[in-house]
């Protein structure tokens, strides 16, 4: 059996309650379009296949891919692609009137970015389950005013309905994490409570306000958004960016 690459970010759950919870929280169903990032040595792979029956799993681990296609005979019903998640397309997963349920405990290293890269592609995902460091989750799920609440609050909870699930020790894990983790459960909006205008604005209006989140709007949006547009919004310049909650933000950007 394969070692963890730390290059990879690689820790493998292993705890039959922890498994069984987060399970139990995606509760699989035959005839659903999964797919499960990350599988490694298979410890949600193999419960999920056989409540679903079907199951697609990306993993970039040639060596962790080529354990598992021994593991499974063809008629097993798992589709396994050697790919980076990072740059996967995952609308060539889904069928007319299907969406994806992703869900995996994902590589830390590579979590934000991954986020980021599945919230653009929320068109074709009913929802996705992923196991995280808590403190990311945290992040995701915090509201305006709080110390954690940032650019990835803000643009996970404008196309996404968040929910912050169980805590999960370093101990359930192997090797075992520096950190505890936490499961997390995302819900792509059928429509948009606030949609922006123009989402590219919008998205590098938040990205400069929390690149320099010590600093006033006024001063950290200079050259983005004018005092008139302040104004228009409604918005006081002098505020700091983690007072604004995501209306503020798209209102701001529209403005």
């Amino acid at each position: 059996m394969q070692a963890a690459r730390k290059r990879f970010g690689q820790n493998f759950l292993h705890s039959p309650g922890v498994i069984a919870r987060i399970v139990a929280c995606l509760a699989p169903q035959p005839g659903e379009l999964l797919v499960e990032i990350g599988p490694g040595r298979g410890a949600l792979t193999v419960p999920v296949l056989e409540r679903a029956g079907a199951l697609t799993a990306i993993e970039l681990d040639r060596d962790l891919a080529a354990e598992l296609a021994t593991r499974f005979a063809p008629e097993a019903g798992l589709r396994l692609l050697i790919a980076d998640a990072l740059r996967f397309d995952f609308s060539s997963l889904a069928v007319p009137g299907g969406h994806l349920r992703v869900f995996g405990n994902l590589p830390y290293n590579i979590s934000t970015p991954l986020l980021f890269h599945l919230v653009s592609q929320r068109s074709v995902i009913a929802c996705m389950l992923f196991m995280l460091q808590r403190e990311v989750v945290d992040r995701m799920a915090a509201a305006p005013g709080d110390g954690d609440y940032g650019r990835l609050s803000v643009m996970v909870q404008y196309a996404c309905r968040v929910e912050a699930l169980f805590v999960v020790p370093p101990g359930a894990f192997s090797p075992a994490p520096k950190v505890h983790s936490r499961l997390v459960e995302l819900r792509p909006y059928n429509a948009l409570p606030y949609p922006a205008g123009d989402e590219k604005r919008f998205a590098e209006l938040v990205r400069r306000a929390f690149s320099q989140r010590r600093k006033t709007l006024r001063n950290s949006l200079a050259g983005l958004v004018a005092e008139a547009q302040f104004a228009a919004a409604a918005i006081d310049p002098g505020l700091r960016p983690e007072r604004l909650s995501v209306a503020d933000f798209v209102r701001l950007a529209d403005a």
